[in-house]
């Protein structure tokens, strides 16, 4: 887990030691156990990268790491099967110097080329220049775990970790105005069109799943998906066998998960996803003496304190846990920190929960943490969720199994609406997308605090920041909730909180064998009885207590948001905000006229916290 960077180009101006100490120093706080520097021998590729040291700890396993006088590399992430990866290679006469991941990735792309991506699981974004090619070749894992930023002109190509290495290289750090535009009015953080778009001009992200190769003479960019969930795809199997596949898959994905020469530990939130990696941890270790430390964020007094689910489960596992309450004042006194890491704005402050989780882990000295992400996008966590189901089941004419269904939601106290808007969009599914389209234009043209110089980024439907997809089954709203608009904003979040604290974060749900598996899944697999996520309930019924498996209530990280915005501190610190976006031309004068409003986390329409957010970002 590092933080990495690097120059291609011919000029001298732009490819010196200089500017890649600056890129690294900027990354500093991602791999505070080492740095190193490589510039080749005709100067014109260079490589910086900061090293938090994971897998072999000794000086050999050091990036940038060089093979077989030709390949260098910097790389971020982990390889979770290196260690069968590295028995196939020797078998194909690869010889290994060192204990680590990095070098079965050279040996990989070597034997494979790019088509070595196939065979890794694990959350990474690499860049290996290949000297005798004079050639770039750089990849990002499946889900976009790992961050990969880019610049490209015609005689350079620059890539970091994270933008504010690309500041510090000398790029340019221009506000696009389109993205304020659509985080301001529907609080989106990710063009779900163009996922390579980011809140600034000029610099893109790889996306996920994606390889690209730049040649350093021609200047030339290719850019390849290489990976993509299959959403058609339906296997026939019964419900017992199904569960007995996720409980080998799951169990598998966790015991890589927790190969380090480092402590590893675990977020706990009370929730059945962070419970379940807990047990699966302790079922790994049954034999050995040692406990894992658990890690929580708990709000005494607020109504969703998760701190008795969280009891509940250290009880019965009989495991360590460490917990932090964050406050307004914290909030407060950490906030520009926050937006410095995260770099583009979030939508509320339920990732300050996990920001002070993860700093409590570091206290605590460990180094790796396992966290639940991913299980709600992949296996329909979400309330919301329900009426796509609904929906799939009306256009499959299941009226009876649609009413048994809803008498069950209501029994578990699930809020959800439901009527004949939605029986049209099962029937009329590419209508409903256009007129959800519609409506999300219609929210940007008549938000009251919008300036009219803003609006000029607007070019109606065809502005590609406006995108619904056309949802037939339950699948195709999974599918572009965990691919395409949704997933990567939350892992964005988790990499840069965890980074800010020298931090690595794995995600055992995001093993890629598992998710297709699951999507393979009939719906009713997903959702049945009332429950969301039904057959992983299923599977975890009486490892964990009722209260966690059958719980209908969480909602992950929820911090007492409403409260912390009414402190009069926070009151002025919005108000600033304002004026600032005033200044900017970006929101209307009257803005300033009118009262904060104070809203829970997840409430839609949570403008204030936005302009906070985009001012901090503007500075």
């Amino acid at each position: 887990m590092c933080g990495i960077a690097g120059i291609i180009s011919p000029k001298s101006f732009a490819l010196s030691l200089p500017a890649l100490k600056r890129m690294a120093d900027s990354l500093a706080h991602r791999g505070p156990d080492g740095e190193g520097f490589w510039i080749n021998d005709i100067s014109n590729a260079g490589f910086a990268h900061r090293r938090l040291a994971i897998i072999d700890l000794s000086d050999e396993a050091a990036q940038p790491m060089h093979y077989l006088d030709r390949y260098t590399i910097v790389y971020n992430g982990e390889i979770y099967n290196y260690i069968e990866l590295r028995k196939e290679l020797k078998k194909a006469g690869y010889h290994f110097k060192t204990g680590s991941d990095t070098e079965v990735i050279l040996a990989a792309y070597d034997f494979y080329k790019e088509q070595c991506v196939q065979y890794f699981d694990g959350m990474f974004a690499f860049a290996i220049w290949d000297d005798q090619e004079q050639q770039l070749f750089a990849a990002r894992d499946r889900f976009g775990e790992k961050p990969f930023y880019y610049y490209a002109e015609k005689n350079m190509f620059a890539f970091a970790s994270e933008m504010k290495a690309l500041w510090a290289a000398g790029i340019n750090k221009i506000p696009e105005h389109k993205m304020i535009l659509n985080y301001i009015t529907l609080g989106y953080v990710q063009n779900p069109a163009d996922k390579a778009q980011t809140f600034f001009k000029d610099i893109y992200s790889l996306p996920a799943a994606h390889y690209l190769y730049y040649r350093a003479g021609e200047g030339s960019i290719r850019i390849e998906n290489y990976w993509n969930i299959d959403k058609q795809a339906f296997i026939r199997i019964s419900e017992e066998d199904a569960i007995e596949r996720i409980d080998a898959l799951f169990s598998s994905s966790v015991f890589r998960r927790l190969r380090s020469d480092v402590p590893v530990g675990a977020s706990l939130s009370g929730g059945l996803d962070s419970s379940s990696i807990v047990y699966y941890m302790q079922q790994q270790i049954r034999n050995v003496a040692n406990k894992y430390k658990t890690f929580s964020a708990i709000f005494p007094g607020f109504e969703k304190n998760e701190h008795a689910y969280v009891q509940e489960v250290v009880k019965k596992l009989q495991v360590d846990n460490f917990t932090v309450v964050p406050t307004a004042a914290d909030l407060i006194r950490d906030f520009k920190k926050l937006c410095y890491h995260q770099e583009e704005p979030f939508p509320s402050s339920s990732i300050y929960a996990q920001y002070r989780v993860f700093d409590l882990a570091k206290s605590q000295r460990v180094k790796v943490l396992l966290d639940g992400q991913g299980a709600d996008e992949v296996l329909a966590g979400y309330h919301k969720y329900i009426h796509w189901y609904l929906q799939e089941m009306v256009s499959r004419y299941k009226f009876s199994d649609i009413k048994k269904e809803k008498i069950r939601l209501q029994a578990n106290n699930i809020p959800f609406r439901w009527g004949v808007k939605n029986i049209m969009a099962a029937f009329l599914p590419s209508h409903a997308s256009i007129a959800l389209e519609k409506k999300e234009y219609q929210r940007i043209i008549h938000h009251t605090d919008i300036s009219k110089n803003m609006l000029t980024f607007l070019k109606g439907r065809e502005w590609e920041g406006i995108h619904k997809p056309v949802v037939t089954k339950l699948n195709d709203i999974l599918y572009f909730n965990t691919m395409q608009h949704g997933l990567e904003e939350l892992l964005r979040y988790s990499d840069r909180n965890a980074m800010a604290h020298g931090l690595e974060v794995r995600l055992p749900f995001l093993n890629a064998e598992l998710v297709q598996f699951i999507f393979s899944l009939p719906s009713q697999f997903k959702i049945s009885n009332g429950y969301t996520k039904s057959i992983f309930r299923k599977l975890m019924d009486q490892k964990l207590p009722d209260s966690i498996v059958w719980r209908t209530d969480k909602i992950g990280y929820e911090p007492p948001q409403k409260i912390w915005m009414e402190d009069k501190e926070m009151k002025e610190y919005v108000y600033t905000a304002k004026q600032k976006l005033v200044k900017e031309d970006i929101l209307k004068a009257q803005v300033l006229q009118k009262k904060s409003r104070s809203l829970h986390a997840h409430d839609a329409d949570n403008f204030d916290w936005r302009y906070l957010c985009v001012a901090e970002m503007l500075k």
